[in-house]
């Protein structure tokens, strides 16, 4: 497991019918803050600030087919040939990193095939490199 150190973050927060929104500065827009959206956008601003991916080169919440389903990803970091790199789903604090939570990235990956795959509680997350159909655990997310 990785333990992520997240950089010094003062979110755009706000009220509006009676629910808490946050400014997702991906998206670049007002989303409800929920638990997990919490999650989410510190991870984000960990990529930003301390990982240093560029922001032109992240989709947050985007849809995605697998087989007949519609499903939607957390965060894809694509390189820089505009090609998938890495998943990373998130899930709120407390939410263990087990099979399940690695099973949801897998199936993601059958249609995006991204070299890395991420999976975060926001307190901990547990990478993988993917190469040959061989997942390998890594220590911390690669440069970009």
């Amino acid at each position: 497991m990785i333990r992520i150190e997240y950089p010094p973050y003062q979110p755009k927060i706000k009220k509006e019918d009676h629910r808490e929104l946050i400014f997702d500065e991906a998206r670049k827009r007002w989303v409800v803050l929920t638990p997990e959206e919490w999650v989410r956008q510190n991870f984000l601003q960990y990529l930003f600030q301390v990982k240093k991916y560029p922001a032109s080169l992240i989709a947050v919440e985007k849809e995605i087919k697998l087989g007949d389903l519609k499903k939607r990803f957390d965060i894809v970091v694509y390189d820089r040939n505009s090609k998938p790199w890495m998943i990373i789903e998130c899930k709120e604090m407390g939410v263990a990193l087990d099979k399940k939570v690695l099973d949801q990235v897998l199936r993601y990956n059958l249609t995006l095939q991204v070299p890395c795959l991420v999976i975060t509680n926001g307190s901990f997350c547990m990478a993988l490199a993917v190469s040959n159909g061989v997942f390998t655990e890594i220590n911390d997310l690669p440069d970009l």
